[in-house]
């Protein structure tokens, strides 16, 4: 995208502060999943259950899958902040690269653990709302831009 308003640049730098926020707690996550033991790990996801009832010797194929989890939360968040600098600059490939990682992640989180109610609103909803909030804004852009586009 080339010749963005002031306001198409302010949103579009909204939409990466808050994509380079998302990818750097989901990247840190990630680490932090991988690295702690699995009842651990678990109740750092899981922060609004009660630790104790996580605290479980773990099968090793669960423990597999927690560590799964937590690399492609590392990736997800790598490749998010990434992107962040590109949104930034207006790229529409980085927009959707963004939206489909860390808005996919998101929705997966927001159904499994948010409506069950495993999870404090701080961080991780707030993250939801970050995501939320960066896809609204660089897509508006994006639409805009697109609206706004004289033909050849």
């Amino acid at each position: 995208m080339t010749d963005l308003t002031g306001i198409e640049k302010a949103l579009l730098a909204i939409a990466a502060l808050l994509w380079f926020v998302w990818g750097l707690v989901h990247a840190f996550a990630g680490v932090m999943t991988i690295t702690l033991d699995a009842p651990q790990a678990v109740q750092g996801i899981a922060d609004a259950v009660e630790p104790a009832l996580l605290e479980l010797v773990y099968p090793e194929a669960a423990a597999a899958i927690i560590n799964q989890h937590g690399f492609n939360l590392l990736w997800i968040g790598c490749v998010t902040t990434l992107s962040a600098w590109f949104v930034w600059r207006g790229s529409t490939f980085a927009i959707l690269v963004a939206a489909l990682t860390g808005g996919l992640a998101d929705i997966g989180y927001f159904v499994f653990l948010d409506i069950g109610g495993f999870v404090n609103f701080v961080p991780g909803t707030v993250m939801t709302i970050f995501s939320a909030t960066a896809i609204v804004t660089s897509f508006y852009v994006y639409v805009h831009r697109l609206r706004n586009v004289q033909p050849a």
